[in-house]
């Protein structure tokens, strides 16, 4: 007996020392310490830092909900939110590129041209984002129509559409550079990146919303701005810790400087990356517009409520996913295949729990957790079923995750892409229109269709990762 609390009392201390260390952000080889420890090192910082992301969209969503007009304010934030998910699809998949090449690179003990690889992908991004804010700001009140947004809700939600797209480089950078640091193995600057733009956010978004003493009150477009410059201190916290970081790893301008070799085999990783995204989120995009057109304004504003919530949960989960990315790229990068295996398996085991306790808790709080961001009935009603349903499959989605980091940690971008290609638009997509259209389910028939093609797409997942072609790809 005593030696049992003896031995959980050890493991209890070894843990917490993990996560100390974690939190402490210094350098480790996570291609020498063990599996496990590796894991959490990475694990912990990471869905905090995923965590941040979530709540970027809970406070906006917790006080544009509570304004006059709640409705049309949650619908305006679901479905710019929804459009941004293209963004967010060019940003994650260059941000996989750089993650793959830079922790292959520091895999190979050469940090220089890690930092030159990361240099390289915000090139990329500051060109491609110039084209993205141009025609955000000239065409916001056509896309939120196109969206099925009604005349009045895209005209009261034209500004605040105007502001998020406009600042589509401060969005794509956060995530980029995140990765960037990600690669590196330093999850902790990433991780305190995301709470100080979050910090921010929470303090400017009731201001800038309400007024406070001489600030007017901005309505729903001062949750606009409230995002935007908080997102943007952390870019700034981002790029001090790139260019003055007290490491190998260290940024330089001239880095910055146009190298077409490099920029053609990041594009070569990122491009299927990049569409893999595009992929998923243009899927969402239409589940939201079939929502929109077959549920009304009430329907739409309680779907995007429940997707808000459950995004809240799948980011800190793809957080934890994103651990095995590095883990998989720095040991290819240092020969040791079977290392990169064996980090899948023990990443896996922990997201299942992970997601487990997540279902457990969605099932039992859903309408508390929702009516605290919505004072209206019908939404909170169609929220509650939309979260239910989509919650059945939680521990599936984070299988389908580290499944999907694990092809992507390793340069594999081709193959998810062609699983999130066959699984939305062949399958999820099809099967939620005919659910809701032909067989007059409405959004219920969208509702259902998610959790059974992310289920799919994780069997597909597993069956392609065990044929083990992503042990052989080369960066």
């Amino acid at each position: 007996m005593l030696s049992s609390r003896s031995f959980l009392l050890g493991k209890l201390s070894d843990f917490y020392s993990a996560i100390k260390l974690s939190l402490r952000g210094e350098e480790i080889d996570y291609t020498q310490v063990s599996i496990r420890r590796a894991v959490i090192l990475l694990a912990i910082p990471m869905m905090l830092e995923m965590s941040m992301e979530s709540v970027f969209a809970l406070v906006d969503l917790y006080f544009v909900g509570h304004l006059h007009n709640s409705s049309a304010a949650i619908q305006t934030v679901g479905l710019t939110e929804s459009v941004l998910t293209v963004i967010y699809s060019l940003a994650i998949g260059l941000s996989m590129a750089a993650t793959a090449v830079v922790a292959r690179r520091i895999g190979e003990k050469d940090p220089v041209a890690a930092a030159k690889a990361g240099m390289q992908c915000i090139l990329i991004a500051i060109i491609v984002n110039v084209i993205i804010s141009i025609l955000g700001i000239v065409y916001a009140t056509k896309i939120l129509k196109l969206m099925g947004a009604s005349n009045d809700v895209a005209q009261q939600g034209t500004l605040f559409m105007q502001i998020m797209l406009g600042g589509s480089i401060i969005i794509m950078l956060l995530f980029l550079i995140n990765g960037i640091f990600r690669g590196a193995g330093n999850a902790v600057i990433a991780m305190k990146s995301l709470w100080l733009a979050n910090l921010a956010n929470i303090i400017l978004c009731p201001i800038l919303i309400n007024g406070f003493g001489p600030v007017p009150a901005f309505g729903l477009t001062g949750a606009a701005i409230a995002t935007t410059i908080g997102r943007g201190l952390g870019v700034c916290y981002q790029l001090y810790h790139l260019f003055y970081a007290k490491s190998a790893f260290r940024m330089h301008f001239q880095y910055l400087w146009p190298d077409w070799l490099q920029i053609k085999a990041l594009l070569k990783i990122a491009a299927p990356g990049i569409f893999q995204f595009v992929i998923a989120s243009c899927s969402w995009i239409f589940l939201a517009q079939l929502v929109a057109t077959t549920g009304g304004d009430t329907g739409s504003a309680g779907y995007q409520t429940a997707l808000r919530i459950m995004m809240f949960f799948m980011l800190p989960a793809w957080g934890l996913s994103n651990a095995v990315s590095t883990l998989v790229g720095q040991n290819l990068g240092a020969k040791q295949v079977d290392r990169a295996e064996q980090s899948v398996f023990k990443t896996a085991k922990y997201i299942v729990v992970f997601m487990a306790l997540v279902t457990l808790f969605t099932f039992v709080a859903a309408p508390y957790f929702i009516s605290f961001f919505t004072n209206d009935f019908d939404v909170q009603r169609v929220a509650s079923t939309a979260l239910k349903i989509m919650s059945v499959a939680f521990i599936i989605y984070g299988i389908g995750m580290v499944l999907i980091n694990t092809f992507n940690g390793a340069g594999d971008t081709w193959t998810p892409t062609k699983i999130n290609f066959f699984g939305f638009w062949l399958f999820q997509i099809p099967l939620a229109y005919f659910l809701a259209k032909y067989l007059e389910m409405g959004p219920l028939g969208v509702f259902i269709a998610i959790p059974v093609a992310e289920t799919a797409i994780a069997i597909a997942g597993y069956i392609l990762f065990k044929k083990g072609k992503w042990k052989r790809i080369q960066v």
